[in-house]
């Protein structure tokens, strides 16, 4: 009986991985291509048109199911957190930040992120942290040990003023993380009593709710008619994968893995966002930094393959 569970239990692992997996490679893209959207589009504005295209999208997704339990007041400000930081703050500062810095750049500081969910679903969730995600998020802090020498490399080239441009944008990035770490550990308290689908809409509607405001002023003042095909098609595209793809694969993932392991899949966001960078965008990559995504990939592997446990235990 046991067997037969824990066969059943690994695809529903597996699967579970693959969204999470996704999710951030596709978090990592658009992170990085917010960076010619930037330069097109008020980042406000840029924010707000991103929160409508998902409201539009997912319209169907709003409707409460009839087996859904009424909120307490407690989740429903859990809610309203998860679409403030991870959506509203997140986008502000990710935005701005990467229009400041490099996409390369901005996937050092993301390194983090695997290291900060885990501080955090120890902190308010509990949740107990084995020695392979601790060996995987030291992975990621080895990785970006590595980025931050590159990187260190590659600003001493660069002239005071663009230097301390880079510096605050990469200072926004890093408030990101927080703001993403934060994502990830409240979606875990709200995938209990949520389905994947409701999350995605309703955190998505507070977050075009809260840009409204600075998004009317932007668009009051903007010269629509300037912006060419391409960056409206991109804008769709940004629109879709952060308010609708990305969000629904991470909750339906994180719905059957704890926060802290699941944390450990950010990783594929700074190596996507670096990646994206070099392929689409048309900036370096070195072999230190080659080496950084390595290591952070075989953090993530130490979590994904599965370990000796007992029949009656997950070893996380």
């Amino acid at each position: 009986m046991t067997s037969n569970s824990s066969q059943h239990t690994a695809p529903n692992r597996l699967l579970a991985y693959a969204c999470l997996a996704l999710s951030m490679s596709l978090v990592g893209a658009y992170v990085a291509l917010t960076k010619p959207l930037a330069l097109a589009l008020p980042v406000f504005l840029l924010a707000w048109l991103r929160f409508g295209i998902g409201a539009v999208a997912m319209l169907g997704w709003l409707k409460k199911p009839a087996e859904e339990a009424p909120l307490a007041p407690r989740m429903k400000l859990l809610v309203f957190l998860e679409s403030f930081l991870g959506n509203f703050l997140f986008s502000i500062c990710m935005i701005t930040g990467v229009s400041m810095t490099s996409a390369v750049s901005a996937g050092v500081i993301m390194s983090v992120i695997p290291a900060v969910v885990a501080l955090l679903s120890w902190i308010f969730l509990r949740e107990r942290i084995g020695v392979r995600v601790w060996l995987a998020v030291a992975c990621g802090a080895l990785g970006i040990g590595l980025l931050s020498l590159a990187k260190h490399n590659v600003a001493s080239g660069l002239d005071s003023g663009a230097a301390q441009q880079a510096w605050l944008g990469n200072l926004l990035v890093f408030a990101a993380v927080v703001c993403e770490a934060s994502y990830a550990v409240i979606g875990k308290k709200l995938t209990a009593v949520l389905s994947p689908k409701r999350i995605s809409a309703i955190i998505n509607l507070w977050g075009l709710v809260l840009m409204t405001p600075l998004g009317l002023y932007a668009a009051w003042h903007f010269e629509f008619a300037s912006v060419g095909a391409g960056i409206w098609l991109l804008l769709l595209f940004y629109g879709l994968a952060a308010s609708v793809w990305t969000v629904w694969l991470w909750m339906t993932g994180l719905k059957s893995i704890p926060a802290a392991r699941a944390g450990v899949f950010t990783v594929m966001l700074p190596v996507s966002a670096a990646l994206t960078g070099v392929l689409v965008l048309g900036e370096s990559l070195t072999p230190i930094q080659m080496a950084a995504f390595a290591v952070a990939l075989a953090g993530m592997l130490l979590v994904t393959i599965p370990g000796r446990s007992s029949p009656s235990t997950v070893a996380y």
